[in-house]
């Protein structure tokens, strides 16, 4: 046996380490240190510092070593999660509103516009437009079904012809090809509420061809939704296109407790071989135009027409008793104080008020029949948005809970002063993470950054966005589970919630100390 003596030990030790020394450690742009994270994928939480080089997640481990980093996050005490991605978003303000404050301090670092069957058009030029502002988180886009038939038949309550139906399909191709991540529909909503289920099938099918998905807001949510979910269903199957049932909900009380069946209905679907998904904003309140309180026929040919009808007595009569219908059954819940105006161009006192203040304002009886004639007043003065206090508690948390089910706000980019939106637009997530993750345990902390994170990037095809590891692009969040929640109210709409500390988009730090940085590192994302 060889013996090395303690002098030559010491001298090799000595050349190691002298060897190691001149080998640079690795230097991080950005170290994220002390955190709880939370990878995105359901798994608990473990103690790791993360490591950021340019726009990517370089390293991830107990303890790195601080020197190496030009800048140090201190995460003691907080959850650091990836960035929240908004599958339904209204991001119509965008150039309007670049930094997208609203979303981005609460944790959003993705947002997928295009949603409800309206989208520009045509798209590719648009995310150029975009791509030159620069803007405050990433966005992407689906192409909107009501854009495409408005620009194709305009109108027109009627089937397309064969002609117009494949130019409809070519302008699906089109927006495919410059990047859009699939169809939406609003079939609610004019001109999609003309369609039929073949139409969309066909439309649908393009979208498949290309990769994508196909998002549903639902023919009917109040009485019908059971035929709304199974249409929706029908045409995942037939055009084999991945699909999701988004701002999944229950309308009216006729209806609450019914998501018990179309979560049934889900399951079943699934179990057949359609991948059915759902999102979900958490709150028991919807926001739409007030033109949803009008029946779809009425307004068949544009606003020329509409009012033509309504100059025509016997017809107007028809559309008043439409509109009492549709307050006594489905958005009206019954009471015309569940209607809130949100946004109304031609007379602002009203932001913030209900159908029912307008009627008092006018010294009317608060009936049905009055709510429908000051509808169509409204309608003939050029419309306006509404929320819409027709959800039950009940309904939501079911919905949330569902294995399927991810978060969505359905929120319009939004800046403080500019008329009354739905608090969805500011609270979403702190809103999931501390009202139904803290307070009602609903969800795990686990569950519900998994339904915010990789979740929807999952089904956007994104492998490198919605989860925390070595190579995957450093869309941050950094919150305090014990004190997050939403501070905007449908009172008080305008206010940013609290506890989302830092936010990191693209490895640029956006949000610090809870306040825009006013970096614009956002992309233009495209379907892979």
């Amino acid at each position: 046996m060889r013996i090395v003596r303690p002098t030559l030990l010491a001298a090799l030790s000595a050349a190691l380490l002298a060897s190691a020394c001149d080998t640079p450690s690795e230097r991080y742009d950005v170290l994220i240190v002390g955190g709880s994270v939370l990878d995105g994928t359901g798994s608990e939480a473990r103690a790791l510092d993360v490591a950021i080089v340019g726009d990517r997640i370089v390293a991830m481990a107990p303890s790195l070593d601080r020197a190496n980093a030009e800048r140090v996050i201190d995460a003691s005490g907080r959850t650091v999660s990836p960035g929240f991605i908004d599958l339904h978003a209204h991001l119509e303000p965008l150039l309007e509103l670049p930094l997208m404050e609203s979303a981005m301090r609460q944790g959003v670092t993705f947002a997928l516009g295009g949603p409800d069957g309206g989208s520009p058009l045509p798209l590719g030029p648009y995310m150029d437009s975009v791509r030159t502002a620069t803007v405050g988180i990433n966005v992407g886009y689906q192409v909107g079904h009501n854009a495409i038939r408005r620009t194709v038949m305009g109108m027109e309550a009627r089937a397309p012809s064969a002609d117009e139906l494949a130019q409809m399909q070519q302008l699906v191709a089109e927006a495919m090809g410059q990047g859009a991540f699939g169809l939406s529909t609003g079939l609610l909503y004019l001109p999609g509420t003309y369609s039929n289920v073949d139409e969309v099938v066909a439309l649908a099918q393009v979208a498949s061809d290309s990769g994508g998905m196909y998002t549903s807001h639902l023919r009917k949510e109040g009485i019908g939704l059971l035929d709304g979910v199974g249409e929706a269903l029908e045409i995942g199957r037939r055009a084999k296109i991945p699909v999701v049932l988004t701002h999944h909900k229950a309308v009216g009380q006729q209806m609450w407790g019914k998501s018990t069946l179309t979560l049934a209905m889900v399951d079943s679907a699934r179990a057949a071989g359609t991948d059915v998904m759902i999102d979900q904003y958490p709150y028991t309140a919807t926001h739409t135009g007030i033109g949803v309180l009008v029946p779809s026929w009425a307004m068949a040919g544009g606003n020329d027409e509409f009012r033509k009808r309504v100059a025509a007595p016997s017809l107007k009569d028809s559309i008043l008793r439409g509109i009492v219908d549709n307050i006594l059954n489905d958005r009206g819940g019954g009471d015309l104080s569940r209607v809130q105006f949100s946004r109304v161009s031609w007379d602002r006192a009203l932001e913030g008020k209900t159908l029912r203040d307008w009627a008092d304002r006018r010294a009317l009886a608060p009936t049905p029949e009055n709510g429908a004639m000051l509808v169509l007043e409204a309608m003939m003065n050029g419309g306006g948005n509404a929320i819409y206090h027709v959800l039950d508690e009940g309904d939501v948390k079911r919905i949330m809970a569902h294995p399927m089910t991810m978060i969505a706000s359905d929120g319009r980019l939004s800046t403080p002063g500019e008329g009354h939106p739905h608090p969805r637009a500011y609270g979403t997530f702190p809103r999931v993470l501390g009202e139904y993750v803290r307070e009602q345990g609903v969800l795990t902390l686990a569950q519900a950054v998994h339904k915010m994170t990789q979740m929807p990037a999952t089904r956007l095809g994104l492998t490198d966005r919605g989860v925390l590891r070595e190579g995957a692009i450093a869309d941050v969040v950094v919150f305090d589970a014990a004190t997050v929640k939403d501070g905007s109210t449908f009172t008080e709409p305008h206010q940013y919630p609290v506890g989302v500390e830092t936010v990191l988009v693209n490895g640029q730090v956006a949000v610090e100390n809870g306040v825009a940085t006013g970096v614009r590192a956002g992309r233009v994302i495209t379907r892979p």
